[in-house]
């Protein structure tokens, strides 16, 4: 007798290979696991050295509460957009960003879904509300690029809406630029292999279960459709004056050191050390869409 399919089993399409996978199943498929770290192409065969990426990494947040210091004595402001898809590590490269540099004028923006007051607004408007005033930081765990990725592909607009946000959002970035504000976006880019993986690890984490939403497991067959939406996202909201900084980030540890040094490398700040922020991995970061073409 035919073994009768979990309820909370999906199948998948990957690599023109059909899969089942089941997330509530404790034990992770050997094609996810094998495959994760490798996946999307990724250029290295293993994570990064525990002990070198905190060396590393102590350094650069060294050199961040330098920045902090700096936007204080010459109120210089930055946004820092963090974008990708779920599991994609958004929330852990914002917290080592942010580790030690003061709260009080480093703040963290994770918007809920729009109240029915905000829905009626310029689309743009709730997001104006949080950007910086003199000598801030702020880090943006997702952004108004909701309207380029989930929102179209969760029918939450209508494709004349995500088409208006594709040709007005070069234009509205525009406006905190020329007003001096640095304005930094960042999509840190994953494997499909390694997003099933981490979201396994946070069903069957107890301290990690409530990071996975019910989207993020709706969103599991939707993988194609996500990756045409930000493809479009890159190719036509890459500019000038508010590039894409693409993040390669099956590795934490490698995206995070990379993220931090593009912003630190950026910015014209008193004190800066060179040789503690050191060079960027090519590899793993880059400008635009062409870095996923590698």
């Amino acid at each position: 007798m035919a073994k009768e399919q979990s309820s909370s089993a999906v199948e998948l399409t990957i690599n023109g290979k059909q899969r089942v996978f089941d997330i509530d199943d404790p034990k992770l498929p050997d094609w996810v696991e094998d495959a994760a770290f490798s996946s999307d192409n990724y250029p290295y065969k293993k994570k990064l050295d525990w002990d070198e990426y905190e060396e590393a990494l102590e350094a650069l947040q060294i050199e961040l509460v330098k920045v902090q210091s700096w936007l204080g004595e010459t109120g210089k402001r930055v946004i820092s957009v963090f974008e990708g898809r779920d599991a994609a590590g958004k929330g852990g490269a914002i917290g080592a960003t942010r580790a030690f540099m003061n709260p009080r004028s480093a703040r963290i923006v994770a918007l809920p879904k729009p109240t029915d007051t905000e829905r009626g607004q310029w689309y743009f408007q709730r997001y104006v509300d949080h950007f910086p005033t003199s000598g801030e930081f702020i880090l943006f765990d997702r952004s108004w690029y909701n309207r380029a990725g989930v929102e179209p592909v969760m029918g939450f607009c209508t494709p004349e809406q995500h088409a208006h946000f594709l040709e007005e959002a070069p234009s509205f970035e525009r406006m905190p630029v020329k007003e001096g504000i640095y304005l930094f976006k960042f999509w840190l880019n994953i494997g499909r292999e390694m997003q099933i993986k981490r979201f396994h690890d946070r069903r069957h984490s107890r301290l990690k279960s409530w990071k996975l939403s019910p989207m993020d497991i709706a969103s599991l067959d939707k993988w194609d459709d996500y990756t045409e939406k930000r493809d479009l996202m890159l190719k036509e909201t890459h500019s000038g004056h508010a590039p894409w900084t693409v993040v390669r980030a099956n590795d934490k540890r490698r995206a995070r050191l990379n993220l931090i040094r593009t912003i630190l490398a950026e910015l014209p700040y008193t004190g800066k050390d060179k040789g503690a922020i050191g060079e960027l991995d090519e590899v793993i970061v880059g400008a635009g869409p062409g870095v996923l073409k590698r």
